[in-house]
């Protein structure tokens, strides 16, 4: 796939704009998740395993698109 920008009403977006939006809806979906089983009481710091989570989300949705 071509990495090309994308055409909405007249404004031009970034393909990454797209993923970033589509890994967050993902990570917040798993962050709720994990907060219904007691994961994010458990961790030293919750919110540097979500950003851990989130980048790993985001770098695996851009490898499976960009073959």
């Amino acid at each position: 796939m071509k990495f090309t920008e994308m055409n909405l009403f007249g404004v031009y977006i970034a393909p990454i704009a797209w993923f970033l939006l589509v890994s967050w809806v993902l990570v917040m979906g798993l962050r709720r998740i994990a907060a219904q089983f007691g994961l994010l009481e458990r961790l030293w710091h919750p919110a540097l395993f979500v950003f851990s989570i989130y980048m790993i989300v985001l770098s695996s949705i851009v490898l499976s698109v960009g073959r």
